[in-house]
Order: structure tokens, then C-alpha cells, then sequence
């Protein structure tokens, strides 16, 4: 997304050359790549294709084919007597989505995102317009994990430890570790002590980041050693330390749930997928059990009834969504929308939580290393990924690298508060696309970074691992196909705004660092923040207002639907996850964590469906 102007462009001139905007350029570029990529991936929808008879009832209605949904339909189907229905409101994954170095493409409105936007935020992002952002979730086969980044951090073993805490036995790390190595392919080289926690041979496919030259990861994870980090495998035992990345792909392509889970699943005669099929409501009998849901396919309003349970696989904005419009929620918030109550739980749709993300920490660097632009757009660099599976499209384009602090309080030290991501692109660099990207107001990115139009350097993103904000999910009203309002609250807890402030400190010592000021002739943009000019630069009084104007998102949203013990009124599911008050229910995605993950949080969804499909095998087998 970014160019690396050499040359003797003068810095006047350079502050002119602006991009298109980007919601004129993708309708343009996008139908030209579809057709170059189709004819490179033939026959990739085939096996979607739907039943040429959907049933009256199944066994299992699993609604959402998301990152979770198509592992349950997956492993539920294994039971060869069980008949099992998915049900998906997007479609079949276009071809674009397969090639990791496009995943950048997935940041702007398309056919496969829901195109969300959050509420106004009263407490942050300043700088954001109508102090909101874009929330790009997937609506298509494979969920979010079709058009995500593609990162594989599972989280810190205290995190599900504390699961346990709260009340949900058999969360803990001793218990969920099996099913991690479960589902996990890992294509890296022998880890030594820490290859025991790791899998080999399952559907989803770990591959770490490989290159004969990354000059700036290898930066970053040596100024980690400066500073007295370890260089980690973030799968092992421990996870503070620095690291490089890993993704789920397999041979260069991204191997999101749809391919590694449900592809090799779909032909099985007693699993039924229907893509582009909205659903609108559960159905409910008189003693409050889940008997069916109510969907739109093909212009058409369809009712499916399940006779064993419904499964809610449709994420944390939209599982919570979903039971709200079917009764299962605040009594209050049900009857302001003339909506029957079923079952009156109060947690549903609160307990929103993300990874906080601050956006605008821009080193410029001396190093020349490859125009990632210029280079993708080189004919030999397209036609060795096109003929190969190799080279700079096997992941997302640029270096990476990602590490984990606890930066503030007291506390468990091997806990991490804080999560560093750092990306070979500096925020200006990449222009306008930015701005649009992340929801930055045009004008307020132009002030503060044309002077970076074009330079080349790095950006180093923290984002918080156990924001105590809290936010929520609401009904717009109860028309299904309007979208929730998510209304996150973030940084209305000041400890979390305290805690971005430290990791700021933290950031900025990396960047001070040998490997990075002497290695890289890294530089930090200091110019100060034009909205906060009021303040001291550097000051803890500058960074929290820096934090208000620029952070937002990191799209790891979760625990809007929370398991936990029957005490705790605002529980929506026990440790099963089935939804309390009613029957033959489940919620398996994001919205199930009481907590969010320290990381990166699709693998720990997967483990989810892994380890809930055992359970409902469990429960259902001597019945089977």
C-alpha cells in the first residue's frame, strides 16, 4: 500500500501526490483481479455448492459459517447417522481471498464484509470520523478468517486458567491444549522444547513467516534481546518476549476454516451447506426449547426446524444480535422493540470487549529494503506466485513482527497487559489508504502525516490485551436486517488509557534500541500530534491525549454471548455453552470467552468448536 519515493521528488511536490481514494479505485481495480485470479483457481466454489434439497429438519441447524461454524459442521458430521444443516448469510469466498498478500483489500467495503461501523465513541477517537471506524467482519464462508490478517497467536495460558476462575471448568490451559494441537498443522522446523505444544497433521495449517532477507524483523527481534526479551515461540509455554509471525496458510494460500475444515467436509451426504442465507429469528416451542430458525434464501422467507439443538456460530457482533430478535435477552431492551421475551438474561450483548489498538507510532528508516508496492505489482513477482505458490503474495505484503509486556501495575509478570505489533510501513506512508482504511479524518491525517507521504520506515501499533472497558452490542431495532449498534466504550476505564500510555514508553525504548537507531538509522516521527499541541511533548498528559485522538479497533472483538457459572447474572452460557433459560441451544464463536485472549484471537475460536463438538458428541452419542 505504501511507495518508497527515492529519487529527487522535493518534499513540496511530494506532499501533492495523493492516491485515489480508495472506494473509487477497488470497484475498478478489483472486477480485473477476480477475473486474472479465477482463472487461477478453478473450481474453487464447487464444493459449496448447495444441496439440490434442503430438509425440513436436521439434526444440528448450525447458523453462521464463520470462522467457528464451519469447524462444528466439520466435526459434527463425523457422526455419519446425524443429518447437519449450515446455514451462511454470505457467500462462496472469492478468489482474492485465497492470496495472503491481498489480505490489505479486506480493510474496505466489499461483497464479503459485513461493513459494520461503530458507534460514536465518547471517550476516544478523536481524529476518527464521527468518532467511529470501519469494522470489517467477514460475510462469507470462513468468517472473518476468509479476510483477516491471518495471524496464529493462541493467547497466554493464564488467560484460560482464568476462565476456569470464573467459573467455566474445563477451560483452563491443561484442558483447551489438547484441542489447539488438534486442530494445528505446524510447517515450521522442529521447535525443540517447545514442539510439544504443538500439532502436526491437523485441518489448520501454521506457517511462519519465511524470507532469505527480512531486515526489519530481524531488527525488531534483536532490539527485543536488547532490551533483555527472549526471541519466543508465542505457542509455547511462556509468552512474554518478542516473535516473529505465523500464519494459517498452506502452500501460499490463506487457509482459512471453509478450506481446512468444511471443503474436505461438504461432500459428505449427510451435511448440507447453504450460503447466501440470512437468517432472521430462532424458533422457540412453548417449553422455551430451540426447535428451529427462521431464514431468507433466494428472495424467500424458509423455516428449517432442528431436532436435536440450533448452534449460533455467528460472531460476537451478530450471535448476540440474533438471540435478542428471538427473544433471549434484557427484558427491558426486548420490549422497547415490541419483541416477545423468551428468556430474560441481561448479559446478552454486554460484556463487549476488542483489542484496543493506537495507531500513529512512525519510525523513518535509513535501510533500503524491497518497495513492497513497487514489487507487487512486478510482473515476475505475480507470475512466480501465479505458477509457484512462492514469493511475496504467500503472505500479507511487508515484515511483521509482534511481541508481549506486561507494561503496568502490579501483578503476574509473565501476564501480559500489552501486545507490540510492529509492520514495515510507516502510517503516512501508505497515504490516504490509511486514513480510509482505519476511518481517520482525511484532514486531520494530511495535517499530521504529509510529511511522511512517501518516506520509507516502520509503525509500532500496541494494543491492550485486558482492556477493562467494557462496552455493547444493542439492537438498532427488530428488523433483522438492520445492523446492531456495537458501542465498544473504549477507553472509558482510564486504567486503560494509562496502560496505552506505557506502552507508548515501551515502544519508543525498542525504537532507541542499537538494531533499530544504528541497524535501521530508525528515526521516531516526533512531530507533535496537531490536537495536542496544548500539552508537553512527551509528558504522560501528551500520550493520553495522543491515545484519546488515535486509537481504536483491532477487530478482536468477543464476549457479548459469556459463558460463565449460573452466579453471575450477566452469564449467558455455562461451561458448555449452552444458552441459559431455554433448550437445545448453543453460542460457539467470539462472543462465548468470558475474556478476551491475550492475542490474536481466531485460533482460540477454532479450539472452541474443537473442544465444544466433543462436547455436544458427548452429550448426544449414547443417543445417536
Amino acid at each position: 500500500m505504501g511507495c518508497s519515493w527515492q529519487d529527487n521528488v522535493g518534499n513540496r511536490q511530494l506532499h501533492h501526490m495523493q492516491p485515489l481514494p480508495i472506494r473509487l479505485l477497488l470497484p475498478t481495480v478489483l472486477p480485473m483481479l477476480r477475473l486474472m485470479l479465477q482463472s487461477m483457481f478453478r473450481g474453487d466454489g464447487s464444493a459449496f455448492e448447495p444441496p439440490p434439497h434442503v430438509y425440513e429438519q436436521y439434526d444440528f441447524v448450525i447458523v453462521g459459517g464463520g470462522t467457528a461454524g464451519c469447524v462444528m459442521a466439520a466435526r459434527l458430521s463425523e457422526v455419519r447417522e446425524w443429518k447437519v444443516l449450515l446455514l451462511e448469510a454470505g457467500g462462496v469466498p472469492t478468489p482474492e481471498t485465497r492470496v495472503p498478500g491481498l489480505s490489505r483489500l479486506f480493510y474496505f467495503p466489499s461483497a464479503v464484509n459485513w461493513n459494520y461501523e461503530l458507534a460514536p465513541q465518547r471517550h476516544g477517537l478523536r481524529n476518527y470520523d464521527n468518532r467511529s471506524s470501519p469494522v470489517p467482519q467477514g460475510r462469507v464462508l470462513g468468517g472473518s478468517s476468509s479476510i483477516n490478517g491471518m495471524l496464529y497467536v493462541r493467547g497466554n495460558r493464564r488467560d484460560f486458567d482464568n476462565w476456569a476462575a470464573l467459573g467455566n471448568p474445563g477451560w483452563n490451559y491443561e484442558s483447551v491444549l489438547p484441542y489447539f494441537k488438534k486442530s494445528e498443522d505446524y510447517r515450521g522446523p522442529h521447535r525443540g522444547e517447545t514442539e510439544h505444544y504443538h500439532g502436526r497433521g491437523g485441518p489448520y495449517t501454521v506457517t511462519p513467516k519465511e524470507g532469505p532477507h527480512l531486515p526489519i524483523t530481524g531488527a525488531f527481534l534483536r532490539a527485543g534481546q536488547h532490551l533483555g526479551f527472549d526471541v519466543i515461540d508465542p505457542s509455547g509455554p511462556e509468552q512474554i518476549g518478542f516473535a516473529p509471525t505465523e500464519y494459517v496458510t498452506r502452500n501460499g494460500e490463506r487457509w482459512s476454516t471453509a478450506r481446512a475444515y468444511l471443503q474436505p467436509a461438504a461432500r459428505r451426504p449427510n451435511l448440507h451447506v447453504v450460503h447466501s442465507a440470512f437468517a432472521m429469528k430462532i424458533i422457540f416451542d412453548k417449553k422455551n426449547r430451540a426447535v428451529g430458525v427462521v431464514y431468507k434464501h433466494n428472495d424467500q422467507i424458509k423455516t428449517v426446524y432442528a431436532r436435536r439443538e440450533v448452534i449460533l456460530s455467528t460472531g460476537a457482533l451478530v450471535s448476540p444480535k440474533l438471540l435478542m430478535l428471538s427473544g433471549v435477552g434484557a427484558r427491558q431492551q426486548l420490549r422497547q422493540h415490541g419483541i416477545k421475551v423468551v428468556a430474560d438474561l441481561p448479559g446478552v450483548g454486554q460484556n463487549l470487549q476488542d483489542h484496543t489498538c493506537l495507531y500513529g507510532l512512525t519510525w523513518n528508516v535509513d535501510v533500503r529494503t524491497p518497495n513492497v508496492a513497487f514489487e507487487a505489482v512486478n510482473p515476475g513477482v505475480i507470475r512466480q506466485y501465479a505458477s509457484e505458490r512462492k514469493g511475496l503474495y504467500t503472505t500479507p505484503l511487508g515484515e511483521f513482527g509482534h511481541a508481549w509486556s506486561r507494561v503496568s501495575g502490579e501483578g503476574d509478570p509473565y501476564w501480559p497487559d500489552v501486545q507490540l505489533f510492529m509492520v514495515s510501513s510507516g502510517l503516512g506512508q501508505e497515504g490516504l489508504m490509511a486514513s480510509h482504511a482505519l476511518g481517520l479524518n482525511s484532514a486531520r491525517f494530511m495535517e499530521y502525516f504529509s510529511p511522511q507521504f512517501g518516506r520509507p520506515g516502520l509503525t509500532m501499533m500496541p494494543y491492550l490485551m485486558r482492556p477493562k472497558s467494557r462496552g455493547a452490542v444493542l439492537l438498532k431495532s427488530r428488523n433483522p436486517f438492520d445492523a446492531p449498534i456495537v458501542d465498544p466504550n473504549y477507553l472509558s476505564h482510564p486504567d486503560d488509557v494509562d496502560t496505552l500510555v506505557n506502552a507508548i514508553k515501551w515502544a519508543l525504548k525498542v525504537g532507541k534500541t542499537p538494531p533499530f537507531a544504528k541497524g535501521l538509522g530508525a528515526k521516531f516521527y516526533s512531530r507533535p500530534l496537531p490536537q495536542c499541541q496544548a500539552k508537553p511533548y512527551g509528558s504522560d498528559a501528551y500520550w493520553r491525549c495522543f491515545v484519546v485522538h488515535m486509537a481504536t479497533t483491532f477487530y478482536h472483538f468477543g464476549g457479548t454471548c459469556k459463558m460463565g457459572p449460573e452466579s453471575d447474572p450477566y452469564s449467558v452460557l455455562d461451561e458448555q455453552l449452552r444458552v441459559r433459560g431455554v433448550y437445545g441451544l448453543r453460542v460457539v464463536d467470539g462472543s462465548s470467552m468470558p475474556v478476551v485472549t491475550s492475542g490474536n484471537i481466531m485460533s482460540a475460536i477454532v479450539m472452541m468448536a474443537e473442544k465444544t463438538s466433543d462436547l455436544i458428541k458427548s452429550e448426544w452419542a449414547p443417543a445417536a
